[in-house]
């Protein structure tokens, strides 16, 4: 009979330190983990477990969101509901594309690195297609859960459907709605690039990888959501009496979520008030996990909110960006953040193994500096 037996789990001081995660003591796995030893790590508790499942579960959630939307009669065959697809598509990518990074970056330091080079790629296109706040989240914590999330998880909002369905009035078919999708993706650009690149100093100036990370995904989710702090600037004191310009509650949750996934970024709480006390269960990366997810959640229901009460209007606009137009904007955005990544790993895959990115052992007196 086949017995599988579960990976050793190790304290902090026995991994190196590129594996180290600002306050968690112990349930690390080994940094030489195969892939089956990853694969059977999710199962049973270790310090990346509720990580995995609180992207790997949404992740189907939205999986049936899309299903049961584009399955709809008619659905697919109007042009106004496709922005509404381009951004379920990242919604379901990027928590499917984090619960992976989380699994295998026990493998090596090197498959640590494109891990999560692949989850920021892919928390950039949810900034470009999907409303959200996780993008920046990840990289709140020192390794890889940046993207998983700054990974800020503030998330760049979403382009194609804030560009369809929730611009202002005054700003239709003027220059920044003209340019709002594209600047969104040359946005997912400088998201993936910088964001690539703050894991290169992050053990020897973690302040400067922290800013960088934190840079890349605030930017973006500033730029995406500017239609939705215009009109709340239009509606602010004025109630209801605010026409197609109002805000449903559920602009409202998405974005005090964004607010929270920030906060659980910048200040990794409560981990840093008790190191190792929150291990297993209820780290900040669990938690802004949990709150990306939710944002996610409300943010679809705010862009059907858009599109059905402001459809009528909508109609009597110029029509929105064709198929063509969505289909080869999104096809050079994901080529672009391919090839960003593929030049990261390119660079990763060529250096020397004594490069202290891959090496990270813990200096002398590196683990009292950490517990401190």
């Amino acid at each position: 009979m086949l017995s599988l037996k579960l990976p050793q789990l190790l304290p902090v001081h026995q991994v190196p330190r590129v594996f180290w995660e600002d306050g968690i003591m112990s349930g690390y796995r080994r940094p030489t983990s195969s892939a089956l030893d990853c694969v059977l790590s999710s199962f049973q508790m270790t310090n990346e477990t509720v990580n995995i499942w609180t992207h790997f579960l949404p992740t189907w959630y939205f999986v049936w969101r899309l299903l049961a939307l584009a399955g709809g009669p008619g659905f697919r065959a109007e042009p106004y509901h496709w922005p509404l697809l381009v951004f379920l598509l990242p919604a379901c990518l990027y928590p499917f594309a984090s619960c992976c990074a989380h699994t295998f970056s026990s493998m090596s330091p090197r498959a640590r690195h494109i891990c999560y080079f692949l989850d920021y790629g892919a928390l950039s296109l949810y900034s470009l297609g999907e409303p959200g706040g996780r993008c920046g989240a990840e990289g709140g914590r020192r390794e890889g859960r940046a993207a998983a999330s700054a990974r800020s998880r503030l998330t760049a909002g979403c382009a194609f459907p804030y560009a369809a369905y929730s611009m202002p009035a005054s700003w239709l078919h003027g220059r920044l709605h003209q340019l709002f999708v594209p600047a969104a993706a040359l946005n997912s650009f400088l998201c993936t690039g910088l964001s690539c690149y703050s894991r290169f100093p992050e053990l020897e100036s973690p302040g400067l990888s922290k800013a960088l990370r934190t840079a890349a995904f605030t930017y973006p989710f500033l730029f995406d959501n500017l239609p939705l702090f215009y009109r709340l600037g239009l509606c602010w004191g004025r109630g209801r009496d605010c026409g197609r310009e109002a805000l449903s509650t559920s602009h409202g949750y998405h974005l005090l979520c964004a607010l929270l996934t920030g906060f659980l970024f910048a200040s990794r709480l409560p981990e840093r008030l008790a190191p190792g006390r929150f291990d297993y269960i209820g780290h900040s990366h669990q938690l802004f996990h949990i709150c990306a997810v939710l944002g996610t959640h409300f943010q679809l229901e705010a862009v059907l909110a858009d599109m059905g009460s402001r459809r009528a209007w909508l109609a009597a606009q110029e029509p929105p960006l064709g198929l063509e137009g969505t289909v080869v904007t999104l096809g050079l955005a994901v080529t672009g953040n391919l090839l960003i990544i593929a030049a990261f790993t390119a660079f990763l895959l060529r250096a020397p193994g004594t490069c202290p990115l891959l090496q990270g052992g813990p200096p002398e007196g590196g683990l009292q500096d950490k517990q401190q």
